[in-house]
């Protein structure tokens, strides 16, 4: 079955050992309780996804700066976040993100640099990445459930068990992280000081076989 809003909360009232909901217009309590939570502050969704920076929400985008915004001093240019960002995982000066870009500021939805153009890969809550619901994995799902379990637990069920939610909820949040960080591509270790030794002292830009993969 597909994820949706109607799903996470039977999953949430679920770990709460509470009877599902046929609607997401039901008339109980519940459903309001977990309205609530759901809306609480960003949401829920922006929260989620902040929490770590999950291979399915990403997004890469090219930056250009916002002629907009002219900085009266320091850096030279002003690039605007996208109305979508939750969090950074790469700012870049190449298209290809594999030089980070560390020589900037940040401040009012800005990033503020003397280069053009800038290279993002971020954390997006837009429909067609982290806030398509039906993209999140197995594991992230069972974790914002157990979340919203423990929000709404407090006038449902009790402070007692909405205590052990809480715990749970950590633990799942550990499990999804993992499951997620195992997606990355592998990675090779660095080459030791002998393998340099034969190389002449110096990094090889040869990508060939390696004995031992890691990641």
């Amino acid at each position: 079955m597909s994820t949706d809003r109607l799903s996470i909360f039977n999953g949430a009232l679920r770990e709460c050992e509470e009877r599902k909901l046929a609607s997401l217009t039901e008339n109980r309590e519940p459903r309001r309780l977990l309205d609530d939570a759901w809306t609480s502050g960003k949401g829920i969704i922006a929260f989620a996804l902040a929490a770590k920076q999950w291979r399915f929400g990403r997004r890469s985008v090219e930056l250009t700066p916002d002629i907009a915004v002219e900085p009266a001093f320091g850096r030279t240019h002003a690039f605007a976040q996208p109305d979508d960002y939750i969090r950074t995982c790469k700012l870049c000066s190449d298209e290809r993100m594999n030089l980070p870009f560390l020589d900037y500021e940040v401040e009012a939805g800005y990033w503020f640099a003397d280069v053009e153009p800038l290279y993002l890969s971020y954390i997006s809550t837009d429909g067609n990445y982290g806030g398509d619901l039906s993209l999140w994995p197995p594991a992230f799902v069972l974790w914002v459930e157990t979340h919203l379990a423990s929000l709404i637990a407090p006038r449902l069920i009790g402070v007692d068990k909405a205590n052990r939610l809480i715990k749970l909820a950590a633990m799942r949040l550990k499990e999804a992280a993992s499951v997620d960080a195992m997606e990355d591509p592998t990675k090779f270790p660095p080459p030791g000081s002998f393998v340099l030794s034969r190389r002449g002292g110096r990094l090889s830009r040869d990508r060939g076989p390696r004995n031992r993969l890691i990641g």
